[in-house]
């Protein structure tokens, strides 16, 4: 049998059931839609030249890059942990940055409410 990537995930304890490691690669991949939507949000903020005042666009563009980064991060090592948890038959972890993006969002989205009223 070949090797699989990341040999620190899969040469660890014993094969799970397929149907967790798939719903984890589902949540895995639900991440990565989730971080390509922050991106897309940020890029399009910029890009659009929405009538939000300069500085508090380009702060609330800068945000939702930020989260995007930090979500795609999250994915892959929320992946790898989860996946090696379940091949070590020990607890599963816990959502490590679900606190930071739902703040930072939040946070980007008065800002563009805030922005926009003082144009």
């Amino acid at each position: 049998m070949r090797s699989r990537f990341p040999r620190k995930v899969f040469e660890a304890g014993d094969e799970p059931d397929p149907r967790f490691s798939l719903a984890n690669e589902r949540t895995f991949l639900a991440w990565i839609r989730t971080s390509l939507a922050l991106l897309l949000a940020g890029v399009a903020l910029e890009a659009l030249d929405a009538p939000i005042q300069a500085e508090i666009r380009l702060a609330s563009a800068l945000i939702f890059i930020a989260l995007g980064l930090v979500s795609i991060v999250h994915a892959w090592w929320s992946w790898a942990a989860t996946e090696r948890s379940m091949r070590l038959m020990q607890p599963l972890p816990g959502l490590a940055v679900g606190a930071i993006i739902t703040s930072g969002a939040a946070i980007a989205i008065v800002g563009i409410i805030v922005g926009s009223l003082l144009v």
